[in-house]
């Protein structure tokens, strides 16, 4: 587990650099990144070339994390896990849940603290005990200086750690020319908009990390990792395991398997590594398109889903793409969209015409909204029955004018009561991102939908 006192810290260029570093070596690397962040595991991916994928105690509860953990580093020699924010920082007002530590003491996984030392000396070895002593259920084993000033500030600050009990593992420089992982308004710039270039910053990350670190010694940290307990989590299983009130569990029907076109490409570059693991599962055929570039929905296509990312940025080039705006917005079929998705469907966005598939307007805002939730389905729609229960995070600076319709996806319970979100017909848009891992009966309920529009056609037809 990498982690830091703090956000700011280097967490992501050394996570990444040690992935990418041990992949060259030639081990088989597993990436994992706690909490619902969608942009690391796009890093962590070109790094070690497996799917990053993120472990969320509070969207998947923290019962399913060492599974997900098992699954995902299934086959692979090492882990490596990103943490988030700083090691004792979780949800908001809920303590330590979905922290680094939280997460840490579930895998029960050893920590590696890297740690800012560029405005510090002596001082460090009082912020590194504290942070060893805090809590003793995470076991801290090792720390990385990151910016450090010259030779001799390096010599001090080993000085200062020097039979404290926690190894320095390495020190990376302070640099003139740092890695160059651009940042806007929601994190780093995410992969699919700069691949050649992130391709450039992830090698210079390992080449940072390879003459700084001591890779033997963080090898021998995770070796001394005990094993972790449980079996891995299966979207077989998961999907098998969803009770009777999500909906029908026919994923084994018979027929065609339904086609579930899943939006990509540069302005939808946010989705969970186990969404389309889980829609296969339930019984689905999954295919991508890219709003961006294609004219047409792909062939056969029985559902839509239209998850994250950064349609704001792309808006003229998503309004010239007018033939599949209307085939967007004459489609039919099941869609399940969510925050970027939402903005899509809308009339316009920050005035360049969209979908028109909702009656809503989407703008652009310097506000941050962002923070886990607890919501509730208020009607039977595509995703979930009346009453059903989800967890999710939203994430996002802009604002949708009305924030629902007549039909709300989702009626917020916490932190605060509010309706959110859409349902018309079988759309449900929302802001609201949901680790489907945590909830399977809504990939299961969307392939249901599919099968129902199918066998309502075939009736119509024979009609």
């Amino acid at each position: 587990m990498i982690a830091a006192p703090g956000s700011g810290s280097g967490k992501t260029t050394v996570a990444t650099g040690l992935m990418a570093a041990f992949a060259e070596a030639g081990l088989r690397v597993s990436a994992h990144k706690v909490g619902p962040d969608y942009i690391d595991p796009g890093y962590h991916a070109l790094a070690t070339g497996r799917p990053g994928r993120n472990l969320d105690a509070w969207m998947c509860g923290p019962d399913r994390v060492a599974p997900l953990f098992r699954h995902g580093a299934d086959g692979a020699d090492l882990a490596v896990v990103e943490g988030v924010m700083g090691l004792f920082d979780g949800a908001s007002g809920m303590g330590e849940t979905a922290s680094t530590a939280h997460v840490a003491k579930l895998l029960r996984a050893p920590v590696v603290l890297v740690v800012d030392a560029s405005a510090q000396s002596r001082s460090i070895a009082a912020l590194v005990h504290g942070f060893a002593s805090w809590d003793t259920g995470v076991r801290l084993a090792g720390v990385i200086l990151n910016k450090v000033g010259s030779p001799r500030h390096e010599a001090l600050l080993r000085e200062a750690l020097d039979g404290g009990g926690i190894p320095v593992l390495g020190a990376l420089p302070r640099e003139d020319g740092p890695v160059r992982t651009p940042s806007r308004h929601l994190g780093l710039v995410p992969v699919a908009e700069r691949r050649a270039e992130a391709l450039e910053s992830v090698r210079a990350m390992a080449e940072r990390v390879r003459r700084g670190v001591d890779l033997p010694a963080v090898l021998a940290v995770a070796r001394s990792a005990p094993p972790v307990e449980g079996t891995a989590w299966s979207p077989a299983e998961a999907v098998a395991g969803v009770g009777r009130e999500w909906g029908p569990t026919d994923g084994d029907a018979p027929g065609r398997a339904p086609v579930v076109a899943v939006a990509s490409g540069a302005a939808f570059t946010f989705g969970y590594a186990e969404h389309p693991e889980l829609l296969e599962a339930a019984g689905a055929r999954v295919v991508t398109f890219d709003p961006l570039r294609d004219e047409a929905l792909p062939p056969d296509t029985d559902a839509l889903v239209i998850g994250g990312g950064f349609p704001e940025v792309y808006a003229p080039e998503l309004a010239a793409n007018e033939p599949l705006r209307r085939a967007v917005a004459t489609f039919d079929g099941p869609v399940a969209a969510e925050c970027a998705g939402l903005l899509y469907l809308c009339r316009s966005l920050d005035g360049a015409p969209m979908c028109g598939v909702l009656p809503a307007e989407a703008r652009m805002t310097r506000r941050l909204t962002l923070g886990y939730r607890e919501a509730v389905a208020l009607s039977d729609n595509p995703l979930a029955p009346t009453g059903g229960r989800v967890r999710g995070h939203e994430f996002h600076r802009t604002v949708v004018e009305p924030g629902a319709g007549g039909v709300p996806a989702w009626g917020l319970t916490h932190p605060e009561r509010r309706a959110e979100g859409f349902v018309r017909g079988g759309v449900h848009a929302s802001y609201l991102h949901v680790h489907w891992a945590g909830a399977p009966g809504v990939p299961l309920r969307l392939v249901a939908a599919c099968r129902e529009r199918a066998a309502a056609r075939a009736r119509n037809g024979a009609a």
